[in-house]
């Protein structure tokens, strides 16, 4: 649950996406924001998962995201086994 305080949020969420298509593993991502902001990020196993876990710059945009941006949030870390739809 996003907060009401904007300050760099946008900024910080653009150089994110600029910075994670750039890691070594990443396949994509998916957002959605309605009454619940969700976003999903692919990427090719556990290891290129834990690396941008741990890049430093991603690191500080997370304190950022708790500090002020964020009043409650989760992290779910899943396997995708298969996928299914139309058009």
């Amino acid at each position: 649950m996003r907060t009401d305080i904007e300050d760099g949020y946008a900024d910080m969420s653009a150089r994110m996406l600029d910075l994670a298509k750039k890691q070594p593993g990443f396949l994509g991502v998916e957002s959605a924001r309605e009454q619940v902001g969700i976003t999903v990020s692919y990427w090719t196993d556990r290891n290129a998962i834990k690396q941008w876990r741990d890049h430093p710059e991603h690191r500080k945009a997370q304190k950022h995201g708790r500090d002020k941006w964020y009043a409650a949030f989760k992290v779910r870390v899943v396997k995708v086994e298969r996928e299914h739809g139309g058009s």
